[in-house]
């Protein structure tokens, strides 16, 4: 929902990215005018929803008051949990201090724990993880894991079992115990090899490490921050970001399914040379654009 570095474009905001799971809205990051671009793709105001903010620079944090606020707007009522760096906590409450404004419903803030890794959230089927990145502010980096999946149905078996199609199927699906006719069946009667869960990573601003890399690995999907081009490799280094081939080749020596570049920086007028330096290491290589949705 912003795919640009630190100068909004009239084609690209500044960072900011949606996951959407079972109802269950993850934004990461908020630059100025998060809440203009969530309005535009219609996630609602008043789902459960969790932010995690990277760092504390105003490209990535700024737009958090203004989602709040505008929430407030728009009458939502659940409660809203974010976490971030240290400061992040003081930052949100000088500001609605300062505005003289209290939301109608709770924000909570919460600061990452001082560790190079961990998991922020733990539910039945997936977890947020979070890495410590390389910027020039204490910044953090992001990773949605499912736990694994049960495997296929399979239908035919189920009818052979004289298992009913409905919700008999679902929960077999599920992972859970049915009985039919006095008699038990189990999931494993008609589900295959259970499965990898799913994961997407969002590194933030950062120059790319080997403890990202071990992070990441195995995902399905990579945002990684591409703000500059190997011919400002030099700059790269000196702001802390990292370039589109430098971030292929953390997605390539962690076999990343799938590398979305993002954060380009303003100076240039195209992402093509971007995309063609990381493609020509990383075979699977997507320039994001604002309101960019993906299927994962």
């Amino acid at each position: 929902m912003g795919t640009g570095a630190a100068i909004p474009t009239n084609d690209r905001g500044l960072a900011c990215m949606c996951v959407e799971r079972d109802g269950h809205i993850m934004m990461f990051d908020a630059g100025e005018g998060a809440q203009m671009a969530f309005a535009k793709v219609g996630l609602g105001w008043n789902k459960h929803m969790s932010i995690f903010i990277s760092h504390m620079h105003g490209d990535h944090c700024l737009g958090l008051l203004g989602m709040i606020q505008t929430m407030s707007m728009r009458g939502r009522q659940r409660p809203l949990h974010v976490w971030g760096p240290v400061g992040l906590g003081a930052f949100v409450q000088s500001n609605m201090d300062m505005l003289g404004f209290r939301p109608p419903f709770e924000v909570k803030v919460s600061d990452i724990p001082d560790a190079d890794n961990g998991i922020l959230l733990d539910t039945d089927t997936y977890t947020i993880q979070y890495c410590k990145a390389e910027h020039t502010t204490d910044a953090y980096s992001y990773r949605i894991q499912e736990k694994p999946r049960p495997g296929h149905f399979d239908s035919e078996q189920a009818r052979e079992l004289g298992i009913p199609e409905g919700e008999l199927w679902g929960r077999l699906q599920g992972g859970r115990t049915v009985e039919v006719g006095g008699r038990i069946v189990y999931p494993k009667q008609v589900l295959g090899k259970s499965r990898s869960g799913l994961s997407v990573g969002y590194s933030g601003d950062t120059r790319p490490t080997g403890r990202l890399e071990k992070f990441f690995a195995g995902c399905d999907y990579l945002v990684f921050d591409s703000t500059f081009t190997e011919e400002e490799a030099e700059k790269a280094l000196a702001t802390g970001h990292s370039t589109a081939a430098e971030a292929a080749r953390l997605a390539r020596g962690g076999d990343v399914r799938h590398l979305v570049l993002t954060h380009f920086s303003a100076r240039y007028e195209s992402d093509a040379v971007s995309v063609a330096e990381a493609m020509a290491i990383h075979p699977k290589v997507t320039a994001a654009k604002d309101l960019m949705v993906i299927d994962v």
